[in-house]
Order: structure tokens, then sequence, then C-alpha cells
């Protein structure tokens, strides 16, 4: 395995309500030194839920995603809060964005995004037993859910307006899984 490289300093480039970029000056093992710049998290993560109405129906929402201005089909997610236990606030998230809470929560894994750049993790969590709960949310206006079949994945990936990949891997995932197979 290969030496890390040695943080030389860091330093705050820019800081917004949402991301804090940052400078990383590294001497790798073999004495060269670069500067990188990466994206800190400034909380604790997040949790994407994979709400499973039964063996083959999942719950997705339709919400309005600023980064490619239009309006995408994906799985329920958010911010995980500072101190916040991750099924907790997987739970609380489900009941903000779909209005169903979950008896059974499973943490499957941590999917990175862009980690050559940003530190961010998200929990994937799988919900089953769901029940009809709704709590207030944090959205602009009303998420529309749309269930889908796992069954029909191919058909899902076909379309323009689902795109985000952390979903996707999810979705692959609980499939993989509730075939019998390891998530």
């Amino acid at each position: 395995m290969r030496k890390m490289p040695e943080i030389l300093a860091t330093a705050t480039v820019a800081r917004t309500r949402l991301f804090h970029v940052e400078s990383v000056d590294l001497r790798f093992a073999n004495g060269v030194e670069v500067q990188y710049e990466r994206l800190r998290s400034s909380s604790g993560g997040a949790v994407l839920i994979v709400p499973m109405l039964d063996d083959d129906t999942v719950l997705l929402i339709r919400e309005y995603s600023a980064g490619v201005h239009r309006y995408e089909l994906g799985l329920p997610k958010g911010r995980i809060e500072a101190g916040e236990d991750l099924l907790l606030a997987a739970n609380r998230e489900l009941m903000e964005e779909v209005g169903y809470g979950a008896r059974s929560l499973e943490h499957l894994t941590a999917l990175s995004l862009s980690p050559s750049y940003m530190n961010h993790q998200t929990q994937i969590v799988l919900a089953r037993d769901l029940f009809v709960q709704t709590a207030e949310g944090d959205e602009p206006e009303e998420i529309e859910v749309v269930p889908w079949k796992l069954s029909q994945l191919a058909a899902l990936l076909q379309r323009d307006d689902c795109t985000e990949a952390r979903s996707i891997a999810a979705l692959f995932m609980v499939r993989e899984l509730l075939a019998g197979g390891a998530a």
C-alpha cells in the first residue's frame, strides 16, 4: 500500500451557506509537492433512502434540482443533522419527503461523491414495513411521490429525468439484495 501524502497546509478559499472550498498543500512520498482544492462537507453527511412499499415497488420522488435546472426523479435524501443518528435521519427525511415512516430501517453502505475533490459521504438506507406518517420538511413545494417497480429498473434508466448516480446505484444494490444476492 502506498504511503499517504503529507498535508503541509490547508486554507479556506471560499465559503458559502452550502460549500466550503479548501486548498490543500501536499507532499507525496516521491517528494513532489502540489496544491489541490477540495469541497469540505459542512454536515454529518447525508442519507439516501430506498423506501420499499412491497418487495418490488420502490417509492421515488420527483423534485426540482437546481444543479441541472429541471425536475429529477430519484430517491428521497437529506442531510444528517449534527449529532443525529443516521437511521433516525433516514426516517425523518422519509416522512418529510414521501409521507411514510418505516418500521424497518437497514443501513446498507456509504457512497462517496467525486472523492477526488469532495469528502462528502451519503449513507444508503433500505426502508421497509412502511406506514403513512408525514412530517413538515424544508422543501419549497410539495414533492411528487412516484411508485416504480424494481423489475422495471431498465425502463427507469431510459428516462431523461432519472440521472442521479447515488439513486441509481442504491436501486441496483437493493434489487440485488432483495433477489437474494449481496448488497
